[in-house]
C-alpha cells in the first residue's frame, strides 16, 4: 500500500493528464494536478479522484511561464503541510503541453518559442523548482512522444523539444541517483485526444493511416497511457531508471 503518497501531474485536467491522474488514484496515490484555464474540467478530475477515496487538489498554472513557478510551489507547499504536516511529495509527472502541425518552411519563431517554453524550458525549470520538495526515493516521469523515434511532416518543432526532454530525463537519472530518485520517459504514440486541435479524433484519413501503421491496428486512447505512468510510480517499477518507454501499440515498427 502506498500510504499518503502524493503525485503532481501537470496538465491533469484533460486528455492524457486526466487519465494519468485517475490511474494514479487507482494505485492508491493522492493526486495534485495543474491546469491552464479550464477550471470546470479540473474540478471534475478532482471529484472523480475523491470518489476513488483519494485526496486531490487542482492548481492553476501556466507551465510555459517560469515567472509563476515560485508562487505555485508556495501554494503547493502550504497545501501539503495542511494535509500531511510536510511539504514534500513523491512523484512528478511532467505532462502539460500543446502541439502545432506546421512544416519547417512555415514554422514561425513565435511557434518555435511556444514549443520550447512549454515542452522544454518549462519542464526543465519546473523540475528544478520541484526537487527540494520531492522525497528521496521518489520518481520523475516525463511525457515525450513516439515522434522522437519516427518522423512525420509538420511535427518538427514539437518533436525536437520532446527529443530534448528525453536527453534531460537521462541526466536527471544520473544526477539524482544519490537521492535514489528515478527518472523515466513515457513516449505515447498517436492518441485520440483534443491535443493539437483534436486531429487524432476527427481526421478520418489520419486515423486510418495511424491504424494501418500500428501493429495492434487502431488509434491509441488516453487509457492506454495512464496505467503505464501509474505503474512507474509503484514498487514493481523500482529498478527502472533512465529509460524511454514507448507506448504506441507497435507503431511504425
Amino acid at each position: 500500500m502506498l500510504i499518503n503518497k502524493f503525485a503532481l501531474v501537470t496538465g491533469g485536467s484533460r486528455g492524457l493528464g486526466r487519465d494519468i491522474a485517475i490511474s494514479l488514484a487507482k494505485k492508491d496515490i493522492n493526486v495534485i494536478i495543474t491546469y491552464h484555464s479550464n477550471t470546470t474540467a479540473a474540478n471534475e478530475v478532482v471529484a472523480e479522484i475523491n470518489k476513488l477515496g483519494k485526496k486531490a487538489k487542482a492548481f492553476q498554472l501556466d507551465t510555459s511561464s517560469t515567472k509563476g513557478f515560485d508562487d505555485f510551489f508556495s501554494q503547493l507547499s502550504s497545501y501539503l503541510m495542511s494535509e500531511t504536516e510536510t511539504n514534500r511529495f513523491d512523484f512528478l509527472i511532467n505532462n502539460a503541453g500543446t502541439g502545432i502541425y506546421q512544416n519547417i518552411t512555415d514554422t514561425t519563431e513565435d511557434q518555435l518559442d511556444e514549443m520550447y517554453n512549454v515542452h522544454f524550458k518549462g519542464v526543465y525549470f519546473l523540475t528544478q523548482k520541484a526537487l527540494p520538495y520531492l522525497n528521496d526515493g521518489g520518481k520523475i516521469i516525463n511525457i515525450s512522444s513516439g515522434l522522437v523515434r519516427y518522423s512525420f511532416p509538420s511535427a518538427s518543432a514539437y518533436a525536437c523539444m520532446k527529443g530534448a526532454i528525453e536527453v534531460f530525463t537521462r541526466y536527471l537519472a544520473k544526477e539524482l541517483a544519490p537521492r535514489k530518485i528515478a527518472a523515466n520517459t513515457v513516449a505515447p504514440g498517436a492518441i485520440a485526444t483534443d491535443f493539437g486541435g483534436g486531429e487524432n479524433k476527427t481526421n478520418a484519413k489520419k486515423i486510418e493511416f495511424i491504424s494501418g501503421s500500428t501493429a495492434l491496428g487502431r488509434m491509441g486512447q488516453p487509457d492506454d497511457i495512464g496505467g503505464v505512468v501509474a505503474f512507474l510510480c509503484t514498487e514493481d517499477a523500482k529498478w527502472i531508471n533512465g529509460q524511454r518507454i514507448e507506448v504506441t501499440g507497435g507503431m511504425m515498427l
